[in-house]
């Protein structure tokens, strides 16, 4: 008897950053010709970068920790057209600016379920994880290093 199949994680944003539940990493792309660091990924065109008119990427996976540039909440349900939960259901969350460790980019994102604006302080570092969302699919969300190990 064969055990039942397992389906694979679904990511909410396709292509967004890996799924590897021990070292997630968001993905990026480069610029071929000036190595500008680009996220989220640039579909197509030129590199965005003024002194340069490269048209080539490539994929890149992104720092995996970094420093908290800053932060806030979100304490209240975004109005439509962005509601998509339940007004009953909605829950405040934390929101860090993350300054990625290599690229010195900052990042924006949310923080890990249970990580409130009272434990956050700018200057700690933070490192990527992926959190389910209410609906089962993986997003990534920053964590204090070290937390929710």
């Amino acid at each position: 008897m064969n055990a039942p199949a397992v389906a694979a994680p679904m990511p909410v944003l396709d292509g967004w950053f890996t799924l590897d539940a021990e070292r997630p990493q968001l993905l990026g792309n480069r610029c071929a010709r000036c190595g500008t660091v680009y996220f989220p990924k640039l579909k197509s065109g030129y590199c965005r970068h003024p002194d340069c008119d490269g048209d080539a990427f490539d994929e890149v996976p992104l720092s995996r920790t970094g420093t908290l540039w800053s932060y806030t909440n979100a304490a209240y349900q975004p109005p439509e057209p962005f509601a998509q939960v339940d007004k009953d259901a909605y829950r405040p969350f934390a929101i860090a600016a993350v300054e990625l460790a290599a690229e010195q980019m900052i990042v924006l994102g949310p923080v890990v379920d249970g990580v409130g604006v009272e434990q956050l302080k700018v200057g700690m570092t933070m490192a990527l994880k992926l959190e389910a969302l209410a609906d089962g699919k993986l997003t990534w969300k920053w964590a204090p290093a070290g937390a929710m190990a």
